[in-house]
């Protein structure tokens, strides 16, 4: 069984909760494992604390009954978490009671404190924030579908294992250059894939003809930098040697390349 984050495996085994709950569950929960791909830190703390409201309103609903609704703000997140654990032993299995209350307040202080784009003298920690984020993510996932799940335990097990299953990034940083881990594409879109990566920033042309591996730079700036920048999915500065992604350059990388960047992978 292939589970992915929206998968109808994965809605078919917590349909016992609320539809509103579980659809927006579902979709955020897709949104952080989507970020997950990207080397996008920032983006997967942002989406990891807005599904960990979620989560929150989720075990809510199942130990008291009753959830703080989706249209009002959690104001003491760990307040809230601490009411969680003082339920009684009746209102649900321990996993819910006190180890995922505790869990969502970490991913949720991780989400705050650390803020995934602090930028300072200490150590840059993001990239390993984010993993933390995404595992405590996919735990929180697979506790709900341990104990909730409405499917045979076979199935059950199956999904969580698809869970825990670590996906593939799609660009790989190694030896002071990146990489685009599916061969499969064209470079056209492996150069998109690549300044997606950087989509706040202008990269070097240079550096994107050295790990794209196009044989000859002229035909790299002929072939792809020219038709991309005509096609106003990038902007090349010829003088400086410079390209960066614009608006219609993430919608294409998004609804077009990602697509084709996963199923190759």
């Amino acid at each position: 069984m292939s589970t992915s984050a929206s998968s109808p495996a994965l809605e078919a085994a917590l349909s016992p909760l609320p539809t509103d709950l579980r659809r927006r569950l579902l979709r955020n929960y897709a949104k952080v494992k989507s970020e997950a791909l990207n080397p996008h830190h920032d983006a997967v703390g942002h989406q990891a604390g807005k599904l960990a409201e979620v989560l929150l309103r989720v075990l809510q609903h199942l130990l008291t009954g009753a959830s703080t609704p989706l249209n009002i703000g959690l104001s003491d997140f760990k307040g809230e978490c601490e009411k969680l654990e003082r339920a009684p032993k009746a209102a649900g299995a321990e996993g819910l009671r006190i180890l995922m209350p505790r869990a969502l307040a970490f991913l949720y202080t991780l989400r705050n404190k650390r803020d995934f784009g602090h930028v300072g003298g200490e150590v840059d920690a993001n990239a390993i924030d984010a993993l933390t984020a995404i595992r405590l993510a996919d735990w929180c996932m697979c506790e709900l579908v341990r104990v909730c799940h409405s499917v045979p335990l076979e199935d059950a097990k199956l999904i969580c294992d698809s869970i825990a299953t670590r996906e593939m990034p799609m660009t790989w940083a190694v030896l002071d250059r990146k990489r685009v881990l599916s061969a499969s594409l064209t470079y056209r879109d492996q150069t998109l894939l690549l300044l997606y990566g950087e989509v706040d920033s202008a990269v070097p042309c240079e550096d994107l003809a050295d790990w794209t591996e196009r044989p000859r730079r002229r035909d790299f700036n002929r072939d792809v930098l020219e038709k991309l920048h005509r096609a106003r999915l990038i902007e090349w500065d010829r003088e400086t040697d410079m390209a960066i992604l614009s608006p219609t350059g993430i919608r294409e990388v998004e609804a077009n390349v990602l697509p084709r960047a996963k199923v190759a992978i």
